[in-house]
């Protein structure tokens, strides 16, 4: 237990130095007495934002005007694209809303890391499946609530599955909806989920639609949907270092320590991907079965 507290303890402290959240220590901010101590959440916003200071040992808070220089070079790239007559505006756009959209959810974050409330962390995950279901099948021509509904189940199913497995066997959290574990560690997994599900949809489709019966596309979609996964587990620790291990290392944890919870992470996220992808490509047999018998019979 011992070995497993500290890991709880790092990987406690990256989280909240990620965004930027006070972190006296792990088992005091896991009790929900411990919500009553803390600073109020609009004060430590406005501090975050408008302040400098120093997260967890090491990991300093970038000022709000400190940060505007990071846009500098977009700018010139912007410029560029104008003198170019390239679409300028449309790259200007895409900024604003970054700016705003990751502005924003830090703002939500700060408040659902709050909580002591399990429907509002389910409720959470609920639209993170919703919306990644709905993004999934955006390559596709051919779309409708049947196929929705299996991207759904493929996403969702296999997803909270895996969230299961690592928030309660490998991490065995003491309360089931941590938000400052399960939202951070969902949205990894449903995004890896959602990419691959999505790659996997519209290649099988292009390839039935080349004549290719069911097993041979299933097959082909498959192994394309997992390039960008088996990638990734190629790179990492020589080409890249993924965002947690970067956000634990830059906060202060060991690098020995940050790569175990690293391997967590990628295993977690092959799996609930590439399962993901294998039960939606199972569901979807039947509906493209159908579909052929269909135009066999016209």
């Amino acid at each position: 237990m011992g070995r497993r507290s500290c890991f709880h303890r790092s990987i406690h402290r990256s989280i909240d130095a990620l965004w930027h959240v006070d972190a006296p220590s792990f088992r005091s901010n896991l009790r929900p007495s411990s919500l009553q101590t803390r600073r109020p959440v609009a004060a430590r916003i406005e501090n975050t934002i408008f302040a400098g200071g120093i997260v967890g040992d090491s990991l300093p808070i970038i000022p709000f005007a400190s940060l505007l220089l990071a846009f500098v070079p977009s700018a010139v790239l912007l410029f560029v694209m104008r003198q170019w007559k390239l679409r300028a505006g449309e790259a200007l756009y895409a900024n604003l809303r970054m700016l705003i959209q990751l502005l924003g959810v830090g703002y939500v974050l700060t408040y659902v890391f709050e909580t002591d409330e399990p429907l509002m962390i389910v409720a959470v995950v609920a639209l993170m499946i919703g919306v990644s279901a709905w993004i999934a099948l955006r390559p596709l021509g051919k779309r409708g609530l049947r196929l929705y509904l299996m991207a759904l189940a493929a996403i969702g199913m296999n997803g909270v599955l895996m969230l299961a497995i690592v928030t309660q066997l490998v991490l065995d959290l003491p309360r089931f909806f941590e938000p400052r574990f399960v939202v951070p560690l969902a949205g990894m997994i449903f995004a890896n989920a959602m990419n691959t599900v999505s790659l996997a949809a519209e290649r099988f489709e292009a390839e039935r639609e080349r004549g290719l019966d069911y097993r041979a596309a299933r097959r082909v979609a498959l192994e394309a949907a997992l390039i960008p996964q088996v990638n990734a587990l190629l790179a990492v620790g020589i080409v890249s270092l993924p965002g947690m291990m970067t956000g634990q290392i830059l906060s202060g944890i060991e690098p020995l320590v940050a790569v175990r919870y690293q391997i967590m992470v990628m295993c977690m996220t092959f799996g609930a991907a590439g399962m993901g992808a294998v039960f939606y490509l199972t569901l979807v047999q039947r509906t493209f079965a159908e579909r052929s018998s269909a135009e066999r019979s016209n």
